[in-house]
């Protein structure tokens, strides 16, 4: 199927106008990130993040209010994958010092009414762990049991059968968890993912995502400057930078005017950033190479002439391919979930502002520098 077979439009002809288009774009994306600033997910800026799944439909209003109420900060609660899913994300990693002895109450209430009144004894304690010992093997191991069925982190401090000492570890998910299997105890739950990540981690994985990023650029510059004319390979690269931070400037905008889209950039998004330079170049490089071609059959024609008659020719494989990407991305972005919206939503403005950046920028620029340096572009 072809469709544009004869399109004959003046694509170049309108660059300047799309160049305040562009800027336009951009600088609204700038503002808004130095205004509002990015909104990273745990694995850039840590935090402890837990997906549970309950046996019944959940009201993530209530749910909401059950953990707000817990004096954890600023916690996040949205659905996850369904009714009965639900996420909760914190940035906090370990339990408030103010609310710490109430944690050690808690846990102390629970040894007592399991052991029924029987002495034990606090070995150890710190911020994030507490040390029992109890009279004897059988007791440990039972009160183990009990305190694991019942959702505590517990474990035995050495691998010895005949070991007395129990450690209790604490973190702000175990706070969590533990007080929504109190409150919610018609509903049971289990938990199907936990993640921590300290900030320098996050640190760690912020850098480590530039960086690949970066060096996936330069990769693309040195390859695309073998294989056509260097001007090329940096219009290709602008047009890639053009790609990226318009798509990272449009979080920054849409976050908390769309319901939905109130996205976080995290490692998922990051792929979906090397995903879009992929798709992009590829689609840049396909204009590129009619160029090549119809230079070397026209070898008397202008340069806008040819790039504009390549656009054209390439127009109906552009759209056909553009449009048949973004319906699926279109299915994942509304009922792909929590977990690909991120993804869905990175790749399918991406892909427009890609396909908007082939003609309007990667092909501008090589004719803005031949026209500039008056220098005749050959193969």
């Amino acid at each position: 199927m072809r469709i544009f077979e004869n399109l004959n439009f003046d694509f170049l002809g309108k660059r300047k106008l799309f160049y305040y288009v562009s800027a336009a774009m951009f600088l609204a994306g700038l503002i808004n990130i130095l205004l509002r600033g990015l909104n990273f997910g745990i694995d850039f800026k840590g935090g402890s993040e837990i997906v549970l799944q309950f046996e019944k439909t959940i009201q993530i209003g209530e749910m909401r209010g059950l953990v707000e109420g817990l004096g954890i900060g600023n916690v996040e609660v949205k659905t996850f994958g369904g009714e009965t899913g639900a996420l909760v994300r914190t940035e906090l990693q370990s339990i408030p010092a103010e609310m710490y002895p109430q944690v050690i109450q808690d846990l102390n209430n629970k040894i007592n009414t399991i052991a029924n009144g029987l002495s034990f004894n606090v070995v150890d304690s710190s911020r994030t762990s507490v040390t029992y010992s109890f009279p004897n093997a059988d007791t440990t191991s039972y009160i183990l049991e009990q305190l694991t069925l019942a959702g505590f982190n517990v474990s035995p401090v050495a691998d010895d059968p005949a070991s007395t000492q129990m450690i209790a570890s604490f973190g702000i998910a175990d706070w969590i968890k533990e007080n929504l299997r109190e409150k919610m105890q018609d509903n049971p739950f289990q938990i199907l993912r936990e993640d921590r990540v300290g900030p320098k981690i996050g640190d760690e994985l912020k850098r480590d995502a530039l960086i690949a990023i970066f060096f996936s650029l330069i990769a693309i510059l040195i390859y695309l400057g073998f294989r056509f004319k260097f001007v090329f390979a940096v219009g290709a690269v602008a047009a890639l930078f053009h790609d990226v931070l318009i798509t990272v400037g449009l979080y920054s905008v849409l976050y908390g005017l769309i319901p939905g889209l109130n996205l976080e950039i995290d490692l998922t998004v990051v792929a979906a950033f090397l995903t879009l330079v992929g798709y992009s170049i590829n689609d840049t490089v396909v204009v590129f190479d009619r160029v090549r071609e119809n230079m070397k059959i026209h070898k008397t024609m202008d340069l806008q002439e040819v790039i504009n008659k390549s656009i054209n020719q390439t127009m109906s494989r552009t759209i056909i391919t553009g449009v048949t990407t973004l319906i699926t991305l279109f299915v994942l972005l509304l009922i792909g979930g929590d977990v690909l919206r991120a993804f869905a939503f990175t790749l399918f403005f991406g892909i427009i502002i890609g396909t908007y950046s082939s003609i309007f920028v990667a092909s501008a620029f090589v004719l803005e520098y031949a026209t500039k340096r008056k220098k005749k572009v050959q193969f």
